[in-house]
């Protein structure tokens, strides 16, 4: 779908699409376009029988184009307000993403290591080391210090 047709289909609202025409009776002008999808946990709309993610939607919308990835600055997929919404790649994706539940540290790239405290983060899709320490508070500000200056604007420190 282009920008123009994507303009034409729908308005945007405070993070949400609604429909500018009618395009089946379930779907009325000026009702909410989409439903949640509970498998991928996003919001989907149906155009013609094809899927659109809303978010990439509202991308295009604002932006004339869909980059590679759409990352949701907050991590919540359902906030699909506009300044919520930034081009990534997948690796800037991932880079955003909180700290996993297996995390046995309760830190962002750190593990325990036979007594210590290992920081280890991807660089350029490779593992990059930083140190074993025996203070988790000093490992913890390495990291946060490498996510900084290795994953920019993507860092994620939670």
């Amino acid at each position: 779908m282009d920008q123009k047709t994507a303009l034409e289909l729908f308005e945007y609202r405070d993070g949400a699409l609604y429909w500018r025409v009618c395009l089946n009776s379930r779907a009325p002008i000026g009702s909410e376009a989409g439903s949640y999808n509970p498998h991928n946990k996003r919001r989907n709309v149906r155009v013609e029988g094809k899927l659109y993610y809303t978010h990439r939607l509202i991308y295009l919308m604002h932006h004339g184009y869909t980059p590679l990835e759409v990352d949701h600055i907050d991590t919540n997929r359902h906030n699909n307000n506009i300044e919520n919404l930034r081009a990534a790649t997948s690796a800037q994706n991932q880079r955003n993403k909180p700290i996993q539940r297996n995390n046995t540290s309760g830190h962002k790239n750190i593990r325990r290591n036979n007594g210590k405290w290992v920081v280890e983060l991807k660089v350029n899709g490779k593992p990059k080391y930083f140190g074993r320490f025996e203070d988790l508070e000093l490992a913890i500000l390495v990291a946060s210090e490498a996510r900084d200056k290795y994953h920019g604007e993507f860092a994620r420190h939670g």
